[in-house]
């Protein structure tokens, strides 16, 4: 694959994503765990950011976003 292993940006949209620069996987806001574009399922439109699963998409809507959620940790 040509971007295998490329960092994507995206916008995030409700109910998908825009790729604004391509590649293959973005990084969950909370764990910082590479997440493959085609196991994207949770982002924040409003805090523009992706997240691994629930878990960590309830935790950073809770806190206000990841940046906050890190900050209190």
């Amino acid at each position: 694959m040509l971007f295998s292993g490329k960092l994507a940006i995206l916008r995030y949209d409700t109910p998908q994503f825009t790729i604004v620069q391509r590649g293959d996987h973005v990084l969950c806001a909370v764990t910082g765990e590479s997440i493959p574009l085609n196991e994207l399922r949770y982002w924040s439109v409003e805090h523009q950011e992706p997240y691994r699963g629930p878990a960590e998409s309830h935790a950073a809507h809770a806190a206000g976003g990841a940046a906050k959620l890190r900050r209190r940790v």
